[in-house]
């Protein structure tokens, strides 16, 4: 990503360019909202065409395109110049089993495979908590069966050489965000704000250093921003001090913006 400067001359992140599969989601629309109210340039991927108004009054563009359906070429073209892509899709509450596997699972990897036809490189992953865990007796084949296709679609995406985060909410809610976060590998179970999820989601897009990481996000104590930049991590430079001449990254510039048993309640692929 370039730098630009603003006219006092500080260094700023240039937009980013996202496109987020499951574009009419409840946290894709925050999402949408949140990196839209910042000059990003969003473009959410719809089933239905009735969703592309909600789409667009959150600030992005909307593409419709059944992921069920489609294929990786079919994708690919609609992620040419992005800069990120997230999958936020789901085969809501009310599916049954076979749509758990093409949704939940196939659809993430569709959308790992254009995102590499396409030559973007960062992906988010929303998942869930509990993906570890073998379904209990009673947990009954529907829910075991969307844990599984999670699970799958966790595991497809690190066997990808894509620059992948994946977040795990807990049980997610539609209670105002309070800006605070517990995020780590592992957390206790408990629920988050979608509000909150959705500014985890701008903020790990916000940091390179959270490539490669599998994050549980439930309520708590710090500060969105705080934990996202305490999980992440970055490789030193190499001779800080001394740079090589003519790097470009010699400048002071911020870092680029790109380069649940308690799951969350499903946001649905429309």
């Amino acid at each position: 990503m370039a730098t630009e400067r603003d006219a006092g001359g500080t260094a700023t992140v240039a937009r980013v360019r996202v496109v987020i599969a499951g574009g009419h989601g409840k946290i894709a629309l925050r999402l949408t909202a949140l990196l839209a109210g910042r000059g990003d340039v969003v473009t959410g991927v719809v089933r239905n065409p009735a969703h592309r108004g909600d789409v667009e009054v959150a600030g992005g563009t909307a593409v419709v395109l059944d992921l069920e359906d489609a294929t990786a070429e079919d994708l690919a073209p609609h992620l040419v110049g992005a800069d990120a892509v997230v999958f936020a899709a789901g085969a809501g509450p009310d599916s049954g089993v076979p749509r758990k596997d093409t949704v939940d699972r196939a659809a993430a990897v569709l959308l790992a495979d254009a995102a590499e036809q396409a030559g973007v490189r960062r992906y988010l992953l929303v998942s869930a908590t509990g993906v570890d865990d073998e379904p209990t007796a009673d947990a009954g084949e529907v829910w075991a069966a969307y844990l599984r296709a999670k699970r799958a679609a966790e595991d497809a995406l690190r066997a990808t050489a894509l620059d992948w985060t994946i977040l795990r909410p807990g049980r997610l809610t539609d209670d105002p965000g309070v800006g605070t976060v517990l995020l780590a590998p592992s957390v206790p179970r408990g629920a988050v704000t979608r509000d909150d999820t959705a500014a985890v989601l701008v903020a790990l897009l916000d940091a390179p250093g959270t490539v490669g990481l599998t994050l549980e996000l439930v309520e708590g104590e710090d500060d969105v921003l705080a934990a996202v930049a305490a999980v992440g991590h970055r490789p030193p430079d190499p001779d800080p001090e001394e740079p090589e001449p003519g790097d470009p990254t010699a400048s002071t510039t911020v870092a680029p913006a790109v380069t649940a048993a308690t799951a969350p309640e499903e946001d649905t692929h429309e």
